[in-house]
C-alpha cells in the first residue's frame, strides 16, 4: 500500500492480515498494519522497516515509491522485530545508506542480525538532535519504555508530523475501517500499560511541538481532531478513569460463580450504576478484559475456588492487572467454594500488591451456587462500591 502523507512523505507500510496473534497472545481478528514512511527530500530517509513476514511485499512499495532513488538514511524508532524485521535486508540492498538510531537501539542490532557488520554504517542520535534531509530536519526524541528501552520519536519540523512508533498505535489493518478508540486503548493498556510514567514523559516533549500530524508505527495516521487523541493518551497514561462504571470479571468452573456475577450485574443496574459490563475469563479476550478493567472506575472480581488458590483463569487476569499497573481503582469481591472457600483470600492477596487499589466490603462468599440468603451480602457490596 502506498499513499502521500504529505507532497514529500509517502507511507510504504502493508497489512497483514494473516496473523492470528501479535506478539502470539493478542487476539487480532482484523489484523495489524505495520507502518512505515519514506521521505523524499534532497536526501531520502526510510521510517522503519516491517516485519520480516512482509518483507517481499514492503521492499516492493519501497522500491516503487523511491522511483530509482537511493536511501540515504534508514531511521530506526524501535527495534521490536515487526518493525525492524528488514534492517539487515535493507542494509544489504543499499551498500551506502546509514542507519540512524538511538545508542540504546544500535547496540541491540547485532543481538538480532548476528552476521551483518554495522561498524561505521550507524549514526547514533541523542535527545534533541536533528537530521538535515536538505528541505527539512528531522529531530529526535527519546522515549525509553514507550515500550522498549531504546525507543524515540521523530519530528519532521516542515510538515510538522510526529512520527510516534508505537505510540498512538491500534490493532487492525488499515484496509478495515472502525472506531480507532476501541483497539488503540486495547493496543495501549496490553502493550504500553505498565509504562504510564514514560508516556507521560513524552507526552510533555510531544507538547512543546506543532504537530499537525501523527504518524504511528500501527494504525491510521492521525491528522484531525489531535487533542481527542492526545486526551485519551494523557487519562490512560495517569490511569484514570475514562469511563464511569462496574466492570465484573468471573471465572466460573461449573456456573454457579457465572450466575452470581449475572446477579451482581442486574443488583448494580437497578441501583443506578451508570455503566456495567461484564467478562467470562473462561472464554472472553483476556486482553479486552484487561482494557475494560483500565477503562472503567470500578472492578469486582468473582471466583471459584480451585486448589486451595483460586481458579486459574482469574489468577491469569489478576497476574495480568499486576503486570500491566493497575492502580487508582476501588475494587469488590465475590468468592465460591463449596467446602473451603479461599478464592477471596487470594485475590485479596494479589490485589493488594497493587497501587492505590481500596478493597470494598464485604466479601460475599458463595457456597457451591447462589441463594436468596446471598442476596443481602450482594445488595450490601453493590451499595458500598457505587457510594
Amino acid at each position: 500500500m502506498i499513499f502521500n502523507v504529505t507532497e514529500k512523505i509517502k507511507y510504504i507500510g502493508v497489512d497483514d492480515t494473516d496473523l492470528d496473534l501479535f506478539e502470539s497472545q493478542y487476539i487480532i481478528p482484523n489484523g495489524i498494519s505495520y507502518n512505515s514512511y519514506l521521505i523524499l527530500d534532497e536526501k531520502v530517509a526510510i521510517m522503519d522497516t516491517t516485519d520480516l513476514r512482509k518483507g517481499e511485499e514492503w521492499f516492493a512499495n519501497l522500491e516503487e515509491a523511491l522511483e530509482g532513488r537511493i536511501p540515504d538514511y534508514l531511521i530506526v524508532q524501535h527495534m521490536e522485530p515487526d518493525h525492524a524485521g528488514n534492517i539487515a535486508k535493507t542494509l544489504a540492498k543499499y551498500p551506502e545508506m546509514k542507519i540512524v538510531a538511538s545508542a540504546k537501539a544500535i547496540q541491540m542490532m547485532p543481538q538480532f542480525f548476528e552476521e551483518t557488520d554495522f561498524n561505521g554504517r550507524t549514526i547514533a542520535v541523542k535527545e534533541g538532535e536533528t537530521l538535515s534531509l536538505g528541505g527539512r530536519e528531522l529531530q529526535f526524541f527519546m522515549a525509553p519504555m514507550v515500550h522498549w528501552p531504546e525507543v524515540m520519536v521523530t519530528y519532521d519540523q516542515a510538515d510538522k508530523i510526529l512520527f510516534t512508533a508505537d505510540g498512538f498505535g491500534k490493532f487492525g489493518a488499515l484496509a478495515h475501517e472502525e472506531d480507532w478508540a476501541c483497539e488503540a486503548r486495547r493496543y495501549y493498556f496490553n502493550i504500553c500499560g505498565k509504562y504510564g510514567a514514560q508516556v507521560q514523559a513524552l507526552l510533555k516533549k510531544a507538547a512543546t511541538l506543532d504537530i499537525a500530524c501523527i504518524c504511528p508505527l500501527h494504525g491510521p495516521i492521525l491528522k484531525e481532531n489531535l487533542g481527542y487523541y492526545i486526551g485519551l493518551y494523557d487519562t490512560w497514561s495517569k490511569y484514570e478513569v475514562e469511563t464511569e462504571g462496574v466492570f465484573i470479571a468471573y471465572a466460573s468452573i461449573h456456573g454457579g460463580t457465572k450466575k452470581a456475577a449475572e446477579k451482581m450485574a442486574e443488583i448494580l443496574r437497578e441501583k443506578g450504576a451508570p455503566k456495567v459490563s461484564i467478562a467470562d475469563l473462561c472464554r472472553d479476550d483476556m486482553a479486552e478484559a484487561v482494557e475494560d478493567a483500565f477503562r472503567m472506575s470500578k472492578l469486582i472480581v468473582a471466583a471459584a475456588s480451585y486448589d486451595a488458590d483460586v481458579f486459574p483463569p482469574m489468577h491469569d487476569f489478576l497476574h495480568h492487572l499486576k503486570l500491566k499497573a493497575y492502580q487508582k481503582r476501588r475494587v469488590g469481591i465475590i468468592e465460591n467454594g463449596s467446602w473451603a472457600p479461599c478464592a477471596g483470600r487470594v485475590m485479596r492477596g494479589m490485589l493488594e500488591t497493587m497501587k492505590e487499589i481500596e478493597i470494598v466490603e464485604p466479601m460475599v462468599t458463595i457456597r457451591s451456587a447462589m441463594k436468596q440468603g446471598d442476596i443481602p451480602a450482594m445488595e450490601a457490596l453493590a451499595d458500598a462500591i457505587l457510594a
